[in-house]
């Protein structure tokens, strides 16, 4: 398989305090890959600058064979890498449906287009049919995230980056969104995962990289990970 990205040395910052040093990690098309560990450990961080949130301090980020490292995040939209945040964060005052049409904003120009892809959002999230005129600050947190994963898949992403996204929710309300997830690879878009719930995650992802104090400690196939002893003792509760 082909690399779809590649972190090369990234060294994150805030302010002058490093928050991830020597990431190297790398998703292929079609894959899903994971990011785990506990909290702190840099997962987020790494996800905000795969997906422009946030600038690297050193290192490279690559997509596709183009160097996006210095890349605003609405380039790297355009080029088709979109971020589920984490915390959900709709636009509680636009309604369902202005949310929707707000992640199609790139296809704003050829309306075929962008009624197709809000008619397959509606078709995969039936509730968010529903409740199309409903402020989207009213919904339960279960239906902000299928809106937020909506709004992200509006920009037909070749890559979706997905930080926390079981973060808060119900048991079962984590089994549908897991479940999506996979339809989602499952149609053609690539995943990058930060979650905390390890076992959920490496459940879903074939491959998984461990993060600790903002280095990546290990990496592997997601099944061996899962069966790894102090990946048990440490993230599973076993």
């Amino acid at each position: 398989m082909s690399k779809l990205i590649e972190a090369i040395d990234l060294e994150i910052a805030y302010g002058d305090v490093a928050a991830c040093k020597n990431i190297n990690f790398h998703v292929d098309q079609g894959e899903i890959v994971t990011l785990i560990g506990s909290n702190g450990a840099g997962k987020s961080t790494t996800m905000r600058a795969v997906a422009g949130a946030m600038f690297a301090r050193k290192g490279k980020i690559v997509f596709d064979g183009k160097d996006i490292t210095r890349m605003p995040s609405f380039e790297r939209n355009q080029l088709g890498i979109a971020l589920v945040p984490e915390g959900r964060h709709v636009f509680p005052y636009l309604t369902v449906m202005e949310n929707l049409e707000m992640g199609g904003y790139k296809f704003r120009n050829d309306r075929a287009k962008f009624n197709s892809l809000i008619e397959k959002m509606v078709t995969m999230f039936p509730k968010l049919k529903s409740r199309a005129k409903q402020n989207a600050g009213t919904l339960s947190g279960g239906e902000q995230q299928m809106l937020v994963i909506g709004r992200a898949l509006m920009s037909e992403p070749r890559l979706l980056c997905m930080d926390e996204p079981s973060l808060g929710l119900a048991p079962i309300i984590v089994q549908d969104i897991f479940k999506t997830i996979r339809q989602i690879n499952a149609e053609g878009t690539t995943v990058l995962l930060v979650e905390q719930n390890a076992r959920y995650a490496l459940s879903t992802a074939s491959r998984a990289y461990v993060l600790q104090t903002g280095q990546i400690l290990m990496s592997g196939p997601s099944s061996e990970l899962i069966n790894n002893s102090k990946i048990k003792e440490a993230y599973l509760g076993s």
